[in-house]
């Protein structure tokens, strides 16, 4: 039976001390100190371990610069135009892709119209709503469900053996903070468990050359649930963001190690799911009032 180890972990940039501290040594925030509880420490060895059949990898060398083969990287690129402009051209295979949002917003209806949009092989693992609920909101979107694999399960160790043998051309994880690693013994959505889990679908993404989008819940001041080290292990970070009011939607870049963070996405929510909005700028000026006097329109 394994030692029952306690930490204290920061909710802010995810540090670890063996005791609480008022002030983080590492963000210099306060109360920031939680207390979580971890089962066993994961070894390297274990880390590096592929998927599939257990094996050992080679240790990995130093390469010299030239001789690392680049070229261009032929990106997966999505029938959403919207989606492949902020993103940077197209999804890059082996990258790790979180997408927060305020709940109801429509960051889970975005991700399965990318997935029965697609023409390669995607697997939507969710551990929030069951096969038929993501059945019905399919029906209701349309397109290609023979290409969309759903898997409702939580266990990171699980989800990646059916991703090794199904070897989908995409996998969307919704949500992060549902998951939990057998390594660890807090709760899913803990600071342990999110970082954890994080790590080991980077470690898969990059070794497999497969895409992950993972959807994260946001906290009541709008950053993304979690630690803040969950943001720099992932390669892009983009903001679903509107009024539950009305029918549009911004997506906006706030990291893109593959692209620039200057472009964002405009969507129409509709009935059978998200419209695109090629141009914006028509939308936005018909609804200006020319008759009034001392207006203008503004970027935000």
């Amino acid at each position: 039976m394994s030692k029952v180890k306690k930490i204290f972990a920061c909710t802010s940039c995810g540090a670890t001390a063996p005791k609480w501290m008022g002030k983080c040594p590492h963000c210099g925030e306060w109360n920031t100190y939680v207390e979580e509880v971890i089962s066993r420490e994961v070894t390297e060895e274990e880390k590096r371990r592929p998927w599939k059949g257990g094996e050992k990898k080679s240790e990995p060398r130093p390469i010299p610069l030239p001789e690392i083969q680049a070229g261009n990287t032929q990106r997966l690129l999505a029938p959403d135009g919207e989606l492949n402009r902020v993103l940077g051209g197209g999804i890059v295979p082996g990258s790790l892709v979180l997408i927060g949002g305020q709940p109801g917003i429509g960051k889970s209806t975005l991700l399965l119209q990318l997935a029965l949009q697609l023409d390669t092989k995607v697997l939507y693992v969710s551990g929030e709503e069951s096969d038929e609920q993501i059945k019905m909101r399919a029906d209701r979107i349309g397109g290609q469900a023979a290409n969309c694999y759903i898997l409702t399960e939580t266990n990171t160790t699980k989800i990646l053996n059916q991703a090794q043998h199904l070897e989908p051309g995409l996998i969307i994880i919704d949500s992060i903070q549902t998951l939990s690693s057998p390594h660890i013994e807090s709760m899913p959505g803990s600071i342990s468990q999110v970082r954890e889990c994080a790590g080991e679908l980077q470690r898969f993404a990059k070794e497999s050359n497969i895409p992950v989008f993972l959807i994260g819940h946001i906290t009541k001041d709008g950053s993304i649930a979690g630690p803040k080290l969950l943001e720099h292990i992932v390669d892009a970070v983009l903001q679903f963001e509107g009024d539950q009011n009305y029918t549009y939607r911004i997506l906006r870049t706030i990291k893109n190690r593959f692209g620039s963070t200057d472009e964002l996405g405009i969507y129409e929510m509709q009935a059978v799911g998200l419209r695109e909005v090629p141009n914006p700028s028509e939308l936005l000026l018909s609804q200006k009032d020319e008759d009034l006097s001392g207006s203008a329109v503004a970027a935000t």
